[in-house]
């Protein structure tokens, strides 16, 4: 039959002929064909043949690293994934399974009583791997099966976590840094000179960039608004030369720090030797990250990390510096203004430091807020971003506590200026003209509330979606959101948090008092009104609030 076969087929494609199935598995296993003959006692050998090819083509091509270990520790197979990684990697993931098979290798067998699920339940375990300080997975380890109930063989599933590791290690850091604002002590750093000030906290930045942020060398430059000139405060790896080069803030022939003081705009440079704006920093730098310091709205400086490797920060590792970069602006503000102060009362120091840090402290809010409100891979993220909100709350209270008046001074008591129906509430306030949001951000910290505060409409909405509030008062017209949906978004998320609305004039368009009002609005309070007016509505409020639930 072949005879009369081979000569028809080959007159119209292209024919490979083989005398085994040896052979014949060899060819399907290096070739692709899109028709196989053979005879019938050999179509079966050659079916499961195929099946397996493709089954290990899918192994092969996955994204995971997958990997059969024996329970002696001997590596019988790894897919292209894992291959791929280096030697003391695979080596790793190899022991770790190997250490699994050796542990159910070393269980009695399963007795014949016992019940039948138990024999068929497959095993499995799943643990966290890292792999010095490079690697990070997720490595999972089932047992094959075998003849019997001994486990001989394991299959290992790995699945690489390491972004995901750095950027819940890089929200530590940040994390930290605000841990140390709350530490602020105005009596112990109201001793130390500028000098000593700025030491102590270029000391805790080389800290948090080293060992948190992984960032090795880096330098901090302040922005002077007279001169626009761009002055080294605090450096890490960074040659006096490199810290001497005279910079000012301009979008042309400053460098790339010049550059983003100018803009405002982050900078990413993958590899500096081709980049036109790089200056000279890092002797062996290959790239470079350079962010804004904002304090408020206003560039006061920029942060600038170097590596010593190409292209070695990512999108994430921006979002993560400019967090970072508020942090440092902030703390820099504090230092300035406890190195003007001179008034020998530490409660009214405390108070000025307070009131000026307060606003720049809602900046870092809000950028959490915004990335709350994106996509982040975990919930370990979200709750990371979280803690960041926590620590500056712990600020405010801080502060706070550090500018309380005695209970007696002399032998008059004063009249206490915290409101116990306000005392620790968080309270958001949403208003775009600054004097009236600073004033209402000012008399509600002076009565005790923890305050928010947000400059439009989308950036109330954004915080109302990261964080809990026990009250909101909110303008009616602003930028990009209106009053109306705001006090929508503070329903949709906590229905017991009161809401009150402010319009000048009877301003509302929108009609937004009319659908509030119907469900559930607090009140409205009409510009100008009084602070008595003021606080009435908001004791009213918070009274007839409900429990949240």
């Amino acid at each position: 039959m072949a005879e009369r076969l081979l000569p028809q087929l080959a007159a119209q494609a292209e024919v490979r002929v083989v005398s085994s199935v040896a052979e014949a598995v060899a060819a399907l296993r290096d070739s692709q064909f899109d028709l196989v003959v053979t005879g019938s006692s050999e179509l079966l050998p050659l079916t499961v043949t195929a099946a397996h090819e493709r089954a290990s083509r899918v192994l092969e091509g996955i994204a995971q690293g997958v990997c059969i270990v024996a329970r002696d520790g001997t590596l019988i197979w790894a897919n292209a994934t894992l291959r791929s990684y280096p030697g003391h990697v695979l080596d790793a993931v190899r022991a770790a399974c190997a250490a699994v098979a050796a542990e159910w290798g070393a269980e009695p067998a399963a007795s014949e009583s016992a019940p039948e699920a138990d024999l068929r339940r497959p095993r499995c375990r799943q643990q966290a791997l890292r792999v010095g300080q490079e690697y990070c997975f997720d490595l999972s380890v089932s047992a094959l099966p075998g003849g019997g109930n001994e486990v001989e063989e394991v299959l290992g599933l790995c699945t690489d976590t390491t972004a995901v590791t750095r950027l819940r290690e890089k929200l530590d850091a940040i994390d930290a840094a605000g841990q140390e604002l709350v530490a602020l002590n105005v009596d112990e750093t109201s001793l130390l000179d500028v000098g000593e000030r700025l030491r102590l906290l270029e000391d805790k930045l080389i800290r948090y960039c080293r060992d948190l942020l992984h960032f090795t060398h880096f330098n901090v430059l302040v922005l002077d608004p007279q001169t626009r000139r761009l002055q080294t405060v605090l450096a890490g790896g960074f040659s006096e030369e490199a810290k001497a080069i005279e910079i000012y803030a301009a979008e042309t022939g400053n460098g790339i720090s010049g550059y983003v003081a100018a803009t405002g705009k982050s900078y990413i440079c993958p590899d500096i030797s081709k980049d036109p704006l790089y200056l000279p920093g890092f002797e062996c730098a290959a790239s470079s990250l350079t962010v804004p310091l904002r304090l408020i709205d206003r560039v006061v400086g920029v942060f600038n990390v170097e590596s010593d490797q190409p292209a070695a920060f990512t999108d994430e590792d921006r979002q993560v510096a400019e967090i970072f970069g508020r942090y440092i602006a902030v703390a820099l503000h504090t230092l300035k203004l406890l190195a003007v102060e001179r008034i020998d009362a530490a409660g009214q120091a405390a108070a000025g430091v307070s009131s000026e840090v307060a606003e720049p402290l809602d900046g870092i809010v809000g950028e959490v807020s915004r990335l709350l409100t994106g996509p982040l891979d975990t919930e370990e993220a979200r709750q990371r971003l979280r803690g960041i909100i926590d620590r500056v709350d712990r600020v405010k209270r801080a502060l706070q506590a550090a500018r309380r008046p005695p209970a007696i001074r002399g032998l008059v008591p004063e009249a206490p200026t915290i409101d116990p129906l306000l005392r620790d509430k968080r309270v958001l306030v949403a208003e775009d003209e600054d004097i009236i949001r600073d004033t209402l951000a000012d008399l509600l910290t002076r009565a005790g509330a923890l305050v928010v505060t947000a400059r439009d409409g989308s950036e109330a909405v954004a915080m109302l979606h990261s964080q809990t509030f026990d009250l909101v008062l909110s303008d009616i017209k602003m930028p990009h959101k209106n009053g109306y949906e705001v006090f929508a978004a503070a329903r949709a998320v906590n229905k017991a948090c009161p809401v009150i609305l402010i319009t000048g004039f009877g301003y509302d368009p929108e009609h937004s008092i009319v659908r509030a009002s119907r469900e559930g609005l607090a009140a409205v309070l009409f510009k100008p009104f009084t602070v008595d007016q003021l606080m009435e509505n908001i004791h009213r409020a918070l009274s007839s609030a409900a429990p949240a639930a």
